[in-house]
């Protein structure tokens, strides 16, 4: 007999094939004590925290991985309100990451400021075609009993 593979459907809204995987740091404490968006589609949260020390987003930060980076996409798109892309950043030093970026705009200015950066293709490694809103999204903070069936979930 040969092994059975499972393979998740992928949101379409979130973009995600596992609708339990973040937080990815800290999730308990993610859970309770940051903003989330919570998906319409399949419920999975994403921390849209607004972080006040450093001005930014979760999804404004950068992340070794594309399919990292794709989990939070969905709330840069939100925040938006249009179809953010991510983008395949090298670093001088032979480093690599990835970034969302809201338009080619902003990817050139933040090039502009990181000189020690460069994005070869110029063009996203992934973006979704049209911005939608979905009729059940929310974005608040859990409850207690919301993250517990959440992290039971996991």
């Amino acid at each position: 007999m040969g092994d059975t593979v499972l393979t998740l459907k992928e949101c379409e809204e979130c973009y995600s094939g596992d609708h339990r995987i973040t937080p990815l740091l800290n999730p308990l404490d993610c859970l309770k004590n940051h903003t989330q968006y919570i998906c319409g589609t399949c419920g999975r949260c994403i921390c849209i925290q607004h972080d006040s020390k450093r001005k930014l987003q979760r999804w404004n930060f950068p992340f070794n991985s594309l399919a990292i980076t794709k989990l939070y996409l969905r709330t840069a798109d939100f925040t938006r309100k249009k179809p953010c892309g991510i983008y395949e950043l090298h670093s001088k030093n032979g480093g690599l990451s990835y970034k969302i970026f809201a338009d080619i705009e902003e990817l050139q200015l933040y090039l502009k400021k990181n000189q020690e950066k460069t994005c070869k293709s110029m063009q996203p490694v992934f973006t979704v075609a049209v911005y939608r809103e979905y009729e059940n999204t929310q974005v608040r903070k859990l409850n207690y009993n919301e993250i517990q069936k959440y992290m039971s979930e996991r």
